[in-house]
């Protein structure tokens, strides 16, 4: 058969069976490709204000006006396409008297623990300790969820991981690691940009050949459920070899189905064009990059942002991880003081002392940018038709924050707001409790202090204006668990991702109770509530 004529005629879909004469009166019908699912994480540092961030409805169907005054008011056009978990502690909280966590740091523990829920290592159990090793330089003891998930899934086996500013990542502040104590660095936007030029010519969708160059998915994988189905069937030995036959040639071609909305016309309506990457390219301490204007509808953080939409509608890789920096000084919003000591209202790595004048309303400045970020990143995947619906509609766009309050640094009632169901993987339209189902579930004590009318002191060591810990401690692990059965990551007979697997995912981490991280690895490996979050999916 000619190798062209077979491309063209597969179109996503397994026809082998009316070559097979044996079973030709059992027709296989062909089905309609899905469009592929896509995870898009937005990760922030410091936390938010979360008595103005979060709804005062924790649990059950949102409106427009359960957000509108909060800082989600942005996000308000597209209520019904969101899902916000409610109710999840993420792992390795950091305490003054090492009650929940590690010793090491603040930042380097939570960071380092937030996408692996392992502990970092070298241990640490001296919370005030400046020892190099274990408060700046201590790693994860395994992967992070990007490259889980991507060893399963994308085709060169790692995330695009897309630095928004370019900067130097450290221990203290980077997110991704490929293998156990194994940062993986990221791509600026100019990286990104060149990485993704090469999958389509002028004007064209990418050929089958160019694109499985670049990228590699295999027509095997997508039509492998089509073909192990034929192989069950009872067939003469002539068809069994025909059918053998057919999967070599489907093997030997290695090309994909490409998107008909991968072109540069996408690119250029994106702004995702060489012009506008060299504006972003100014030397770090010039100004700042994530603000500076580049059209009258975009700035540098927007157009990384667009760089993540079109190369999800590329298919060039469905884990694509939008990282923005840490310590970072938002001068294009009128802020002097960087983001780190200003989320401790201090404007100083210190704890304890007396309030940057205006620290509450310059916090919020951060906050609303944040949202109105991934409102846009948000609305550019709606405005994509794919299938039956949108380009969104087969992702799940999550913004993820470190922390819960920035200066409390807690870890439990996490923000999270999902925007896409993953192709009807998850409900949409919703607030959900997943610790209790509980409908009044607090919105925190961030203006506990600081505030008009409360005293004008911080003590982030006593975490007053986090959330009691008694309250929202449903661990994350259980969520990286949906999101991951919700791209269609496979497990082994443990629980755990496996390559090769067949089962759903059930496990994540070495840990899912920030208890068990004190003392670094020197609890056994426990998974105390394996599964996912049931109640966030669409047939719940």
């Amino acid at each position: 058969m000619n190798r062209r004529i077979f491309l063209r005629g597969l179109g996503g879909a397994c026809v082998a069976a009316p070559f097979l004469g044996s079973i030709f009166d059992r027709t296989v019908m062909a089905q309609p490709a899905t469009p592929p699912k896509r995870l898009i994480v937005m990760y922030t540092h410091y936390g938010c204000i979360t008595t103005r961030w979060f709804p005062t409805k924790s649990h059950g169907p949102l409106t427009a006006a359960d957000l509108q005054s909060t800082t989600l008011k942005h996000l308000a056009p597209y209520v019904d396409k969101l899902l916000m978990p409610r109710g999840i502690r993420a792992m390795n909280e950091w305490t003054a008297t090492l009650a929940r966590g590690q010793g090491n740091d603040r930042h380097t523990q939570v960071n380092g623990s937030y996408f692996t829920c392992h502990p970092v290592t070298p241990n640490s159990d001296d919370p005030f300790s400046f020892a190099l090793e274990t408060k700046f330089n201590a790693m994860p003891t395994g992967p992070s969820l990007d490259h889980v998930i991507a060893r399963q899934l994308s085709p060169q086996g790692t995330p695009l991981l897309l630095n928004t500013t370019g900067q130097t990542e450290n221990a203290q502040s980077a997110i991704s690691y490929s293998a156990a104590v194994t940062l993986f660095k990221g791509l600026n936007a100019s990286q990104a940009f060149s990485s993704l030029t090469g999958i389509f010519e002028a004007g064209k969708p990418p050929s089958p050949d160019t694109y499985a160059a670049m990228r590699g998915k295999s027509i095997l994988d997508i039509v492998k459920d089509d073909l192990q189905t034929l192989e069950r069937f009872d067939m003469s030995r002539a068809d069994k070899q025909k059918l053998a036959a057919w999967k070599e040639l489907l093997h030997s071609t290695g090309d994909v189905v490409a998107s008909a909305q991968c072109d540069t016309s996408l690119a250029t309506a994106l702004g995702v064009t060489q012009e506008n990457i060299d504006l972003t390219s100014t030397a770090p301490g010039v100004d700042d990059r994530l603000t500076r204007r580049i059209s009258d509808g975009l700035d540098g953080a927007d157009l990384c942002s667009n760089l993540a939409v079109l190369a999800a509608a590329c298919n060039a890789n469905p884990v694509i991880f939008l990282k923005y920096p840490g310590n970072y000084t938002f001068k294009g919003l009128g802020l002097t003081q960087e983001s780190a000591g200003l989320s401790g209202r201090l404007g100083s790595a210190g704890m304890v002392g007396t309030c940057v004048p205006g620290a509450i309303d310059k916090l919020l400045t951060i906050d609303d940018y944040y949202a109105r970020k991934f409102a846009h990143l948000v609305g550019q995947l709606n405005g994509i038709d794919e299938g039956d619906g949108t380009l969104l509609d087969n992702c799940a766009a999550v913004w993820l924050q470190d922390v819960s309050d920035g200066c409390a640094r807690n870890l439990n009632n996490l923000p999270i707001v999902q925007a896409g169901s993953a192709g009807g993987y998850f409900k949409t339209g919703w607030a959900v409790n997943v610790d209790d189902g509980s409908p009044d579930l607090t919105t925190g004590n961030s203006e506990i202090t600081c505030a008009e009318g409360t005293p004008n002191e911080v003590d982030g060591m006593s975490q007053e204006t986090g959330t009691d810990p008694s309250l929202a401690n449903a661990p994350i692990n259980k969520y990286f668990c949906s999101l991951m059965n919700a791209l269609g990551v496979k497990a082994g007979v443990d629980g755990f991702p496996a390559r090769g697997g067949s089962e759903p995912v059930t496990h994540f981490g070495m840990y899912d109770r920030t208890e068990d991280f004190i003392g670094g690895e020197i609890n056994p490996p426990t998974i105390h509530d394996p599964g996912e979050f049931a109640a966030l999916r669409a047939s719940s």
